[in-house]
This record gives structure tokens, C-alpha cells and sequence, in this order.
């Protein structure tokens, strides 16, 4: 592991941390991650994390929204995913379902819909069985309900 052997002051982490999350939203896990790997005390951590959020550069609720739409649409997570990513990042579960509500039903059955059908097009070798255990693999992996994917894998197949 790379160790930072330079030092911050309390300003410098703290204007290195702006540009940090306005690049991309973040979470505070992320942020308290970085604050570690710059070897910043818990004091001025504290701080630190204070004013991001008193300056709007650091809010869980953007982050949870952002983040579920981003891989909801460019990495086609389901909802287990995502429930799942934004747990291991320790949002609160009113942020959680307010983000998973931001997906509409319907987008949601088409993309899944879009998905089944371009990934069992793509499984060309085994039988029907190893056809049917890869595409469930992969939909179940990405987060979609076990209902819904054990159903469109017997239609497929």
C-alpha cells in the first residue's frame, strides 16, 4: 500500500477535500477514507467534515440519488445492488429508499427486460441448463429480485 508521507495543514485537506467532492459526489465513508490516507488528526477531521457539509460540498442525500441513477443507468444495477453498495457505504435507509424510489417501475422492467434479452442473445455455448445458470448468475450478481429473474430465465430458455 502507497503511504502519504506528505503533510496537511488543516486548510490545505480542506481545500484539497472541496476539489475532492466537487469532482464527484461523495459520501462522508469516502471522505473520512480520504481524511485517513492524508493522515489528518480526528480533531480536524471533525472539522473538516463540518464545513463540507455546512457548504454543501458534502450531502448524503445527493450522493445516495447520484449514485443510484449512475449505476442504475450506466451499469444496469438492480435494486439489491444498490440497496446493497450504498449499505456497505453507511447511508441511512430513509436516504436509501428515498434514492431507490427515484427509479420509475417502468424504467425499471424495461431495463431489465433490455438486459435479460441482450445477455441470453450472447450465451451461445452449453445446454439449455449452463444457458439458464449463466444468464441467472449474471442478472442475480447485478442486483435484480430472484423472482424476476428466475421467471424471464424459463421464458428465455
Amino acid at each position: 500500500m502507497y503511504v502519504n508521507s506528505k503533510s496537511y495543514t488543516v486548510q490545505q485537506a480542506l481545500n484539497k477535500l472541496k476539489k475532492y467532492c466537487t469532482y464527484q459526489d461523495r459520501c462522508h465513508k469516502e471522505v473520512e477514507l480520504k481524511l485517513k490516507e492524508m493522515r489528518i488528526i480526528i480533531e480536524a477531521s471533525n472539522q473538516i467534515i463540518i464545513t463540507l457539509v455546512q457548504e454543501n460540498y458534502l450531502n448524503e442525500e445527493r450522493f445516495a440519488i447520484s449514485f443510484v441513477r449512475g449505476k442504475f443507468k450506466i451499469k444496469k444495477w438492480g435494486k439489491q445492488r444498490l440497496i446493497l453498495e450504498l449499505k456497505r457505504r453507511n447511508i441511512s435507509k430513509y436516504l436509501i429508499n428515498k434514492a431507490i424510489k427515484q427509479i420509475s417501475d417502468q424504467e425499471y422492467k424495461t431495463t431489465f427486460e433490455r438486459l435479460a434479452k441482450r445477455k441470453a442473445e450472447s450465451i451461445t455455448a452449453g445446454t439449455n441448463i449452463t444457458k439458464k445458470k449463466k444468464l441467472a448468475d449474471y442478472l442475480l450478481y447485478r442486483g435484480w429480485e430472484s423472482p424476476m429473474v428466475y421467471d424471464k430465465v424459463n421464458q428465455l430458455f
